[in-house]
């Protein structure tokens, strides 16, 4: 199934060109669903249609779903308590009960995971269009599964699991209970479960697609998520600049705006026109609404999914005595860059985004000798550790 996962600056619109983009698919014949993580409809008052927890047809071949966070809040968290009673009486804890649950901030993401790795995983849709919230909290979100797996893999190592003999012992020399199997079953369900979110998200027929209004905040919002996005591995096949106003205008305060969203347009053009496709959303004069004003917005179509990102290690051992890992960041400056080696892992920060990332195992036998930015391209450069490389006669 292709998904596109459209996201940019807050007030950006992007749940306008999600709508119009979900429904251009579905009116060529494309099964198609459109998800969203908003806790109020923004996504239906644009369709025309309400939305809400149940997937619901909005439109020949177009279905509409906005997962409820607090029912699935609820329940996880009910699950949760009943797992852990052991624990929490020990404590003391009183249990909570369901009606006084209510979802906390981040819940409504959280959901929307949920509901991508569910329709990614059925065989229900052809196309997927996924409302992502602004841009940082996308990122944040895009994130998590592969962040909590770590976690997971870190606190409950499943070689741990060898010593389950040991525990009863353990507990009676304590005085308390032990953590039991049902702990290493559930974190191994939360793995098999975030493993499917990041599947889904790490999918080749998975894009991103940014909208921004072109100025100078659009711009500096373009250039930060395009590197954050490329950090993750995941890749951006359009920028769209939404909401552009016509060039000639008599009245001299439009004409003077429309002058500065060309000129960022053109700033678009030169600087992402090589590697994306740059779209331009005219501004209808309204808040569109329904699906007449949705159909009058030339939003791209979805199309086939391009090259997934690739990060190659470069063989240059006979000419420099080096592998070179290559790891594309378009939109980096040099100055906010930062690589940390550890263990088996490098941390690679750019700017305000982080990932840990395992290194092939060929570049684990060697240290690291230096690296460089050319051409939004971090070039990593790692010399054989003479111990540990294999020698040749």
């Amino acid at each position: 199934m292709r998904t596109i996962l459209i996201t940019g600056p807050g007030g950006s619109g992007r749940t306008t060109v999600a709508a119009a983009t979900a429904l251009e698919a579905a009116r060529r014949g494309t099964r198609t669903l459109v998800l969203s993580a908003d806790r109020t409809d923004t996504l239906g008052a644009v369709l025309g249609v309400p939305t809400g927890g149940t997937p619901a047809e909005t439109a020949p071949g177009l279905t509409a779903w906005r997962p409820d966070a607090t029912e699935g809040f609820r329940a996880g968290l009910l699950a949760f308590q009943e797992q852990a009673s052991t624990a929490l009486g020990l404590l003391g804890s009183a249990r909570l009960d369901a009606e006084e649950l209510t979802p906390l901030p981040g819940a409504e993401e959280l959901a929307l995971l949920r509901a991508l790795r569910d329709a990614a995983t059925a065989d229900t849709f052809d196309l997927l269009v996924v409302d992502l919230p602004p841009a940082p909290q996308a990122l944040a979100l895009l994130a998590l599964p592969e962040q909590l797996r770590r976690y997971l893999r870190r606190l409950l190592p499943a070689e741990r699991q060898a010593a389950r003999a040991l525990r009863p012992v353990l507990g009676r020399l304590a005085g308390v209970p032990m953590p039991t199997d049902r702990l290493y079953e559930t974190a191994a369900r939360w793995d098999v479960e975030l493993a499917a979110v990041q599947l889904a998200v790490e999918d080749p027929a998975t894009t991103v697609r940014l909208v921004a209004e072109p100025g100078p905040a659009g711009t500096d919002a373009v250039r930060s998520a395009v590197t954050g996005l490329a950090l993750r591995g995941l890749r951006t096949d359009a920028l769209i600049g939404n909401r552009v106003l016509p060039d000639a205008s008599p009245d001299t305060w439009l004409a003077g705006l429309a002058a500065q969203q060309r000129k960022a347009l053109d700033e678009w053009h030169a600087a992402w026109g090589q590697t994306y496709d740059v779209y331009e959303v005219p501004h209808l004069g309204r808040d569109p609404r329904g699906a007449e004003d949705l159909a009058a917005l030339p939003v791209p179509t979805p199309g086939g999914a391009p090259v997934p990102l690739d990060w190659p290690v470069v063989d240059r051992l006979a000419d420099e005595g080096v592998l070179v890992w290559h790891i594309p960041l378009p939109g980096a400056a040099r100055e906010e860059l930062d690589l940390v080696r550890r263990g088996d892992e490098l941390l690679v920060t750019a700017g305000r985004f982080h990932r840990i990332v395992s290194l092939p195992s060929a570049l684990r036998r060697c240290a690291v000798d230096g690296a460089s930015l050319r051409e939004g391209e971090l070039r990593v450069r790692f010399a054989p550790d003479p111990d540990l490389w294999p020698r040749t006669r």
